[in-house]
């Protein structure tokens, strides 16, 4: 039994994993900011949920806010941190840049520092799929230089990468970092294509499908992502002791430093969700094609060899289950 930090408690991972961390007995420190980014109502329902558990305790506060950040981390004592908290959304960071800074990249060292001062025995933090930007060399491997993102969300992503580095190299902080794919399912964010397509199909108004459908996505399911996040939770990393700086390896370090990809590692192509979908819905949806958005990957897929070895872990939902188990949630929710 640990005392973990959540950041982005109120958020869709958050959310699921502060779930699972209280079922197994865990008490948890939910951290969020509730803002108004996408529906401040859906957060207030997850973390209704939350509240009624044993062992969650709730701040509401921004991680930019150093003073607040710091006072947390001397009322507690963390055994974890697992930072989920970020400003997400690719195509939205081209409009916003200064969203992504403040949330991403200030408070992230915010949460650096408050690890590094009460000595927290393992940070986990979200990175992403974007980071991978005008790559091309597939599957996606954290073995593989990742110095081209397309979008500022990607490069704060990339950023956080290298900040963490950091700290374990100068503080022998244990930092753990995972590029997340695609993630869908129940209580999920209504600015991604599950949602946004669901709900247009239902109301009889035509979906935005960009760069014609030519797009494949490596979507992984919730509980596979939870599931990963909370058996590495549990493997500290340790120096690699054949780290060497001639042919550094950018996914490990001499520092106790790690990054893995948390991905379904079979691809989907965009047309294909959007049968499926149709199919659980029972309705036909009418297509609006469009060019490639900037900041967008036209193609993601994931190499888990490293989470299969490591935590003996590969996620394994179908597109097919997952989207019928979202389905099920989105009409109970939304009393459909």
């Amino acid at each position: 039994m640990s005392n973990i930090l959540v950041t982005g408690a109120a958020g869709f991972i958050g959310f699921h994993l502060c779930q699972q961390l209280l079922s197994k007995s865990h008490t948890v420190v939910g951290l969020d900011n509730l803002n108004a980014y996408y529906d401040v109502q859906l957060k207030h329902d997850r973390l209704h949920q939350l509240k009624e558990k044993t062992g969650f305790q709730f701040h509401k506060l921004d991680l930019s806010d150093r003073a607040a950040i710091e006072q947390v981390f001397t009322e507690h004592s963390f055994d974890c941190v697992v930072n989920l908290a970020a400003q997400a959304g690719v195509r939205y960071s081209v409009t916003n840049p200064h969203a992504y800074v403040d949330s991403n990249l200030v408070g992230f060292v915010n949460v650096l520092e408050g690890c590094r001062h009460s000595q927290v025995k393992h940070l986990v933090f979200a990175s992403s799929s974007s980071v991978y930007g005008s790559s091309t060399q597939l599957p996606f491997s954290v073995h593989n230089s990742v110095d081209h993102p397309i979008s500022l969300y990607a490069a704060t992503k990339k950023a956080n990468e290298l900040m963490a580095h950091t700290y374990s190299h100068l503080y022998n902080l244990p930092v753990t970092g995972l590029r997340f794919f695609t993630v869908y399912g129940p209580w999920g964010r209504p600015d991604m294509a599950m949602i946004l397509f669901t709900k247009a199909i239902l109301t009889g108004k035509p979906i935005d499908i960009f760069n014609h459908g030519q797009m494949r996505r490596d979507f992984t399911y919730i509980d596979d992502i939870v599931e990963g996040i909370i058996r590495l939770i549990d493997r500290v990393p340790q120096p690699n002791l054949n780290w060497s700086g001639d042919n550094p390896d950018p996914a490990t370090s001499k520092a106790p430093y790690r990054l893995y990809n948390i991905g379904n590692h079979r691809p989907v192509e965009l047309l294909h969700l959007i049968q499926v979908l149709e199919s659980c819905l029972g309705i036909e949806a009418q297509k609006n094609l469009l060019p490639l958005q900037p900041g967008d990957l036209i193609e993601t897929l994931a190499d888990v060899n490293d989470l299969v070895r490591d935590i003996d872990f590969r996620p394994n939902t179908s597109i097919e289950i997952g989207v019928e188990r979202f389905v099920a949630w989105y009409r109970s929710y939304y009393q459909i």
